[in-house]
């Protein structure tokens, strides 16, 4: 017996593009540095926990699709059900739209794979921006040949079916303890990964960059011997000079020295 998929479930939603500016501020700018803008927004849950980049130096930005699964049952998952057309986790592959980062719902499951090599090879032809999971993937060595940006718990080889359902596409979800819903968008580095709710990614995204030019100019006056203290974070005082050093047209720092 398979399970029915209902209409809903069936059409997957376009999501909403970034505007350059937004995509690239956020392929720039630290996760970190990103939650902690959420933060001043009142946003505590936002990062991912326990879920680590299988590949060193990619980075990963794109509205959420999700994926989600329950425990399997062995009247129901088998190889034979797996291989249909119809099986959510295959259609996931094929109807993750480009630009967006596949999210995976595993309930922490590290029994079976959320993925693997094949899957990586095709969401990464289709322009499929990431794949993160809070469960594991296999074939970590080719995934990382494959070179899709993504990011999971810790490697998995058994097959999925083994203990996992498919149960929906493109619906909320908890993924690494956060909640996710479609269109979110999803910003990985070598942190780990942070969701940032779609209606804030805007202001979210220059704040964040503000953030990180900031830091670019307190560290270089650290690096010169300047105390923490009254830098960084920044003081009214630093914050006064940094303000006119943007003003005066950011010239080069070395003129400071």
């Amino acid at each position: 017996m398979l399970d029915t998929v209902s209409e809903s479930q069936t059409v997957a939603c376009e999501p909403v593009p970034l505007s350059p500016r937004t995509r690239e501020i956020l392929e720039r700018v630290g996760t970190a540095n990103i939650a902690n803008a959420l933060l001043k927004r009142g946003f505590r849950n936002v990062c991912l926990q326990g879920v680590r980049a299988i590949c060193k130096g990619l980075r990963m930005v794109g509205p959420a699709y999700t994926l989600r699964f329950i425990p399997a049952r062995e009247d129901i998952d088998s190889m034979e059900s797996y291989a249909r057309a119809d099986n959510m986790h295959r259609r996931a592959m094929e109807e993750c739209p480009p630009d967006a980062v596949l999210v995976i719902d595993a309930f922490g499951n590290t029994r079976s794979s959320s993925a693997g090599d094949m899957m990586a090879l095709r969401l990464k032809f289709r322009g499929v921006r990431g794949l993160v999971t809070d469960g594991g993937f296999r074939d970590v060595p080719g995934m990382r040949a494959v070179g899709l940006p993504a990011y999971q718990r810790q490697g998995v080889q058994p097959a999925t079916p083994l203990a996992m359902h498919p149960v929906e596409l493109n619906g909320p979800i908890g993924c690494a303890g956060v909640a996710i819903y479609p269109g979110d968008i999803i910003v990985g580095d070598g942190d780990g990964v942070v969701a940032i709710p779609r209606h804030l990614v805007d202001e979210v995204a220059e704040d964040a960059f503000e953030a990180e030019e900031y830091e670019e100019f307190a560290a270089w006056h650290i690096a010169r011997g300047h105390t923490l203290l009254g830098m960084f974070p920044a003081s009214p005082e630093s914050r006064a000079i940094y303000d006119r050093w943007v003003e005066s047209g950011r010239p080069p720092l070395e003129n400071k020295a």
